[in-house]
């Protein structure tokens, strides 16, 4: 049987789907995810082999598949993207391998070829826009260094910048103190210089929903950095949302990743602040690597 293969891989996990020619899915795997990097780029095509070998293995099949298209975060980049390529593309997964961002899977399975507006809030934060003439634009996906303002990264990574800050005494104290450290693995504040030095994205994004638990329980420091996340968050899909207009009517909005799950408070959070905003929000089930294998379907 011919079959194609549609990877999701992002910062916290990878995930392959095998789906027959008649679109059918016939088998899943997940591992842990790595984000695609220019010097390291094995990290993430190992877990794309070993999501794919779960998922192969589950459907009763033998690889190669006809086609595999791999959304991968960090491939955005040329650089990246040829340097993932490079070792994906070699015929033992798939006899035709693609490349792309897991922003543009997780876009496609929500609106296929239609217009819309997509914001995934993760380990990092993006959103995507197609607007109704054709034209897609993008808003953040800058990466840890430059971008990700409203991500797990950013909202762990401000929490122990504010540690350090309450630590000296240059704000009040936080109740995250004592959660931060156990989670981090340290006895003390000065231990996490050595931590974040070697820490990964993924580690540091853990750390996002204690300190949304915190502020749900009011803490003042976790407050504040889920009230910054929701409002970069918001800026993303205003951004978006102009820059591919203009657009008949509101632009229909999906809020999708880690952070953004219904219930979530930083969802609740957007929510409210989408007031004043042309949007309409949507909520499908949004299954990137679903969208990863109708993309190498059409093929």
């Amino acid at each position: 049987m011919t079959f194609v293969l549609g990877i999701d891989g992002g910062g916290t996990r990878a995930r392959a789907v095998a789906v027959d020619d008649a679109g059918n899915e016939v088998g899943r795997g997940e591992v842990a995810g790595a984000v695609v990097t220019v010097d390291h780029p094995s990290r993430a095509a190992d877990a794309v082999r070993s999501a794919v070998r779960n998922a192969v293995e589950q459907a009763g099949l033998e690889l190669p598949a006809r086609v595999m298209w791999a959304g991968l975060a960090g491939a955005g980049s040329e650089a990246a993207n040829r340097a993932v390529m490079d070792l994906l593309d070699d015929g033992s997964l798939a006899k035709r391998v693609h490349v792309g961002t897991d922003v543009e899977a997780a876009f496609h399975d929500a609106f296929g070829e239609g217009a819309g507006v997509l914001l995934i809030a993760g380990t990092g934060s993006v959103a995507w826009a197609r607007g109704q003439s054709g034209v897609s634009q993008r808003a953040g996906g800058w990466g840890r260094f430059l971008g990700d303002e409203g991500s797990g990264y950013s909202i762990g990574l401000e929490a122990l910048r504010g540690l350090a800050r309450a630590e000296d005494g240059r704000i009040g104290p936080t109740a995250m103190r004592a959660g931060l450290l156990e989670a981090c693995g340290v006895a003390s504040v000065d231990a996490l210089i050595a931590w974040i030095d070697t820490a990964s994205k993924a580690q540091v994004a853990a750390l996002a929903p204690l300190v949304l638990h915190a502020a749900a329980e009011g803490d003042g420091l976790a407050s504040a950095i889920a009230s910054e996340a929701a409002r970069a968050l918001v800026d993303h899909i205003r951004a978006a949302v102009v820059s591919a207009g203009p657009w008949v009517g509101a632009a229909p909005l999906v809020l999708w990743g880690g952070l953004l799950v219904q219930g979530q408070p930083l969802r609740r959070m957007v929510e409210e602040a989408l007031e004043g905003l042309d949007v309409r929000l949507e909520m499908p089930a949004v299954d990137p690597a679903m969208g990863a294998a109708k993309l190498a379907s059409a093929v």
